[in-house]
């Protein structure tokens, strides 16, 4: 175990494990450039090891003075062993020249006086009685007032906007409507920093670059460029000049304004107001480093090689660094403008199942998903398929993370709430040890509630309104990562109700998911299948039934994308096997499960005779489901193939029980 954090010693995460397709790929980029603060370390979570009982003890004992970023990874499953963000490299970075610390000093009073004087107007409001009718006005204030302080606080200000737990909800509303957008920095100084990291004139590489800038935002800009050598259509993003001792040196102060908050923050939210800077912080200073970005994009486009629905721009590595990023020219349509979506022949209900499944494969399946979804930020391309670009800001759900949010779905179908503010405790929102019992019945409401509508009608906007209340009433953190997901999931269901003003998210999502339990081979999710099929020890026909309905229409929906019409084999390959509902490895693992496993075996026989009765008519039902979806034949070639194995497997078990009884 040498070598291995203090953090993944505690949460037992085994060497070796990587959780994405591509750990040889990440690996090697470790061992290449270990200044990269890269996702997970070689010892990131899937499966465990035994730690020594007295090795587990001395970290038990040691926890309460484990570090802020040493408690993040514990909560994530993963380690991340090369920052560019801790407490220590920031505090040196802002304090290594009396000038700067000259600077630190004026910048803290301008902070110190802004938000002073802000604050005080909210005590003078509460003093005299009025401070819910001025509420639309503080909250248009601080957002202003946010804007004025600079890029740190703009970014604070989009955090805040998706931290039910730290503010108020009317806040909230007006800070999602922060602007990013700031004045341009001059041509020349951008066109000089291209130069400085492509090492030769613009000449030399671009035939054509746009004389004005794309897009401007708070921490670089875009312009639009033609490559000499190729021809090529490129998009360049430029780091804003000097941004980097600004950040560092605002969070500096973040931290030390954090630091008299603590006690608040234990109360509130169950964690350190330290611990919440540090989670800003790593995302922010990441932000700041373009190769890291042009990293996200590879591991996205590795994540969606085979997917020919989703267009990922290429990076081109080659002419970026740390302040330039050259990328592939994404040329499609806005997602905010249908009619013209529907001029170019694509189908809007094909194309919002493409952009939903995406969304879910990315947050389920990948654990790496885009965190800033808006409409600059997706196009519909003219063949159908779903494109994303920026991702600088993208986050990461450990394999222990991903396992856990399917659990927590499982736990929602089987109204299982008790397991449910549990899950909520694994995934961070809840400090250890807290006692859930109070929030078990503010859940079951809020579901049941949302549920009473019936599917057609649930609204992931309402309930996340109702989640923000029970947020702000009860000790709830919500981590980072995860209100990228939340507002992720907003932005991506506004986007589809602009498309689709009768859009229903979970009426798309719902199939993805069944389709997903019924096919990924994955023994995580075939045991969560069990677990969904089975309720009280009684097998669920009709549950089955409407998970094989969903899983087909999910099907349908998502053969209906042009994009699986396309001239590339890939695309016709990929339509060929999109067209039916592959249960082959679920046929067979079922059909071994029933073999091998006396519990299941005993459970489906029960499901049979079950209330004295044989029921046939469930299974002749089930039957007409798959029919048009099995090729029968083949799956018993398939079957008998197995054999074998299945034969070994029942003489381990055996062999096993025998020895057991011994």
């Amino acid at each position: 175990m040498e070598g291995i954090c203090t953090s993944c010693l505690y949460s037992s995460i085994t060497p070796l494990s990587i959780e994405y397709k591509n750990r040889r790929k990440l690996l090697n980029t470790v061992k290449k450039n270990r200044s990269l603060s890269t996702r997970i370390c070689a010892v990131s979570s899937v499966s465990t090891v035994q730690t020594p009982p007295e090795k587990t003890a001395l970290l038990v004992k040691d926890i309460s003075r484990t570090s802020a970023l040493e408690q993040l990874d514990i909560e994530r499953g993963v380690c991340i062993p090369f920052r560019k963000y801790s407490p220590e490299s920031v505090r040196n970075k802002v304090l290594e020249s009396r000038g700067q610390i000259f600077s630190l000093v004026g910048r803290g009073i301008e902070i110190v006086w802004s938000l002073g004087l802000y604050w005080t107007t909210l005590v003078y409001d509460y003093l005299v009685g009025r401070d819910e009718e001025v509420v639309p006005f503080r909250a248009r204030q601080l957002r202003k007032l946010l804007c004025d302080l600079g890029p740190s606080f703009i970014k604070a200000g989009q955090v805040l906007a998706n931290r039910p737990d730290i503010i108020r909800e009317d806040y909230m509303n007006e800070l999602c409507i922060l602007q990013d957008d700031v004045p341009a920095f001059p041509n020349q100084v951008a066109f000089n920093i291209i130069e400085e990291e492509l090492g030769q004139p613009l000449e030399a590489v671009f035939s054509k670059i746009s004389s004005e800038t794309i897009a401007a935002a708070s921490l670089g800009q875009v312009y639009r460029a033609t490559l000499r050598a190729s021809g090529e259509e490129v998009a360049i993003k430029v780091l804003r000049p000097q941004i980097e001792p600004i950040i560092y040196r605002d969070l500096f102060l973040f931290r030390t304004l954090a630091s008299f908050l603590n006690g608040i923050s234990l109360q509130k939210l169950g964690c350190n107001a330290e611990l919440i800077v540090d989670e800003f912080g790593e995302k922010l200073l990441e932000e700041l480093d373009y190769t890291l970005e042009a990293r996200n994009i590879e591991d996205f486009l590795e994540n969606f090689k085979d997917d020919p629905t989703v267009k990922i721009p290429r990076v081109y590595r080659q002419l970026s660094g740390s302040r330039v990023l050259v990328m592939e020219w994404i040329d499609g349509i806005r997602c905010t403008d249908p009619q013209a979506i529907r001029d170019e022949g694509i189908d809007i209900d094909g194309f919002l199942t493409v952009g939903v499944s995406a969304a879910l494969r990315q947050l389920l399946e990948f654990g790496l998903f885009h965190g800033d979804p808006h409409p600059g930020n997706i196009f519909a391309m003219r063949d159908g398929r779903i494109a994303y670009v920026d991702f600088g800001n993208v986050a990461v759900l450990s394999q222990q993370n991903k396992q856990i949010l399917i659990d927590a779905v499982v736990h929602a179908v089987n109204e299982d709430y008790a397991e449910m503010a549990n899950d909520f405790t694994r995934l961070g929102f809840l400090a250890s040890g807290t006692d859930v019992a109070p929030i078990v019945p503010a859940l079951e409401a809020i579901w049941q509630n949302s549920l009473e509508k019936g599917l057609a009608d649930f609204n992931f906007r309402s309930v996340t309104g109702k989640f923000n209340q029970l947020v702000y009433n009860y000790p709830i953190r919500i981590p980072e990562r995860f209100s990228l997901v939340i507002r992720s999931l907003l932005t991506q269901e506004g986007i589809c109700l602009t498309l689709e003003p009768g859009f229903k998210f979970l009426e798309v999502a719902y199939p993805y998911v069944a389709k997903r339990l019924l096919t990924d081979p994955n023994p995580a999710l075939r045991e969560r299948l069990i677990q969904v099929l089975f309720k009280d020890g009684l097998f669920q026909w009709k549950r089955l039934e409407n998970l094989i309905s969903l899983a087909k229409e999910n099907v349908t929906k998502l053969s209906k994308n042009p994009a699986f019409r396309g001239n590339n084999r890939g695309a016709s390959n990929h339509l060929k096997n999109e067209q039916k509902l592959d249960l082959t490895d679920t046929i067979k693992d079922g059909a071994r499960l029933f073999i091998i496993d006396e519990g299941i075996r005993r459970q489906l026989l029960l499901a049979l005779t079950e209330d004295s009765k044989l029921h046939i008519q469930e299974v002749v039902d089930v039957y007409r489901l798959l029919e048009d979806q099995v090729d029968v034949p083949s799956m018993a070639m398939e079957l008998a193939q197995d054999l074998p194995s299945v034969a070994r497997d029942i003489l381990l078990s055996w062999s096993s029980s025998v020895l057991s009884d011994r």
